[in-house]
């Protein structure tokens, strides 16, 4: 096996990669359930490089060097998501809000080709029966539903019913009943 061979391995695995993780992002979250697109990219590109190895359709160096390419690809794509925030928004995507103050959010829902029957379904999962209880619910980029409950729809808690739970959460929160902002671009605000 030559040098020109094993770069052409390497160059069809880019090419791979990229064709796979465009289809990815066009099926969108729901098609990738919790894992990232890159994780179930690199999966099954792996699975089948690690298959050709086993079965003898592939040589072994061959298969080593598409297996580092993907490696390769990997890393350099997670760097990039981490140091550019368009990077990210681009190769992750971003949250889909499909609840908003109790109305359901057609544009949402259409951009992720959910409808009611399945939404009311991943609300039940979370013990939402009522739609007015939700200030936001947003289809995060991992597929998973986050939901954000109105503050006279949250449970109670020990420390509202005052004690020594109380004087432990005014501790804990500092007399600041709103959580600070940690990320401008997923906080409920921006989102809004």
């Amino acid at each position: 096996m030559n040098t020109s061979e094993l770069l052409a391995t390497a160059g069809r695995a880019f090419a791979v990669y990229a064709l796979l993780l465009v289809v990815i992002r066009v099926l969108g979250k729901r098609e990738v359930g919790n894992f990232t697109a890159f994780d179930l990219l690199v999966a099954l590109m792996l699975g089948e490089v690690v298959d050709e190895i086993i079965y003898g359709d592939v040589e072994f160096a061959q298969g080593a060097v598409a297996i580092g390419a993907i490696a390769l690809i990997q890393y350099a794509t997670s760097w990039l998501s981490y140091m550019n925030h368009f990077a990210d928004k681009l190769l992750d995507g971003v949250p889909t809000i499909l609840v908003r103050d109790g109305a359901l959010q057609q544009d949402g829902m259409r951009k992720e080709r959910m409808n009611e029957h399945e939404l009311m379904g991943l609300l039940r999962e979370q013990e939402i029966e009522d739609l007015r209880e939700i200030k936001l619910a947003v289809l995060e980029v991992g597929g998973a539903l986050s939901v954000i409950k109105h503050s006279w729809a949250e449970s109670i808690q020990k420390a509202d019913l005052g004690g020594p739970e109380k004087d432990a959460r005014q501790k804990a929160v500092g007399g600041q009943e709103e959580p600070p902002e940690a990320f401008d671009t997923c906080s409920p605000k921006a989102l809004a």
